[in-house]
C-alpha cells in the first residue's frame, strides 16, 4: 500500500540544527533543487528518514580548509509504503510515467 506524497520541505542545512521529517519505514523520497525544480535524488528504500540523512548533499571546498562549500537550496518530499517492494513498484511506475512524458515532450 502506498500513501500520498508529503508537502515539499526545505532540506536541512548542515550546522543549523534542522531535522529531517520523514517516515522511519519503507517508501520513496524525492529531492530537488528549490530554484529550478530539477531532480537531485530519487529512491525507493527500506527507511526513508535514514536514506535522506545519508544523502551526499554537502561537499568540501578545496580552498576553505575543509569547511563546506556553498550548498544549493534543496527541497524534499516523501511517500511511505507498507514494504520496500511496494516502494520499488511505485518508483518504477513513476519513472515510467516520466519517461512517457519526456518522450512526448521531445
Amino acid at each position: 500500500m502506498i500513501s500520498k506524497w508529503s508537502e515539499w520541505k526545505r532540506y536541512p542545512r548542515a550546522g543549523k540544527g534542522e531535522n529531517i521529517e520523514a517516515p522511519i519505514s519503507p517508501g520513496i523520497y524525492e529531492v530537488r533543487f528549490a530554484g529550478t525544480g530539477a531532480l537531485h535524488s530519487f529512491g525507493a528504500v527500506d527507511n526513508v528518514a535514514q536514506a535522506l540523512a545519508l544523502l551526499p548533499v554537502a561537499s568540501k571546498s578545496w580552498f576553505g580548509r575543509g569547511e563546506p562549500a556553498r550548498l544549493p537550496e534543496l527541497e524534499y518530499r516523501t511517500c511511505a509504503t507498507s514494504t520496500k517492494a511496494a516502494a520499488k513498484a511505485a518508483a518504477e511506475r513513476m519513472i515510467g510515467r516520466r519517461e512517457t512524458y519526456m518522450s512526448g515532450a521531445a
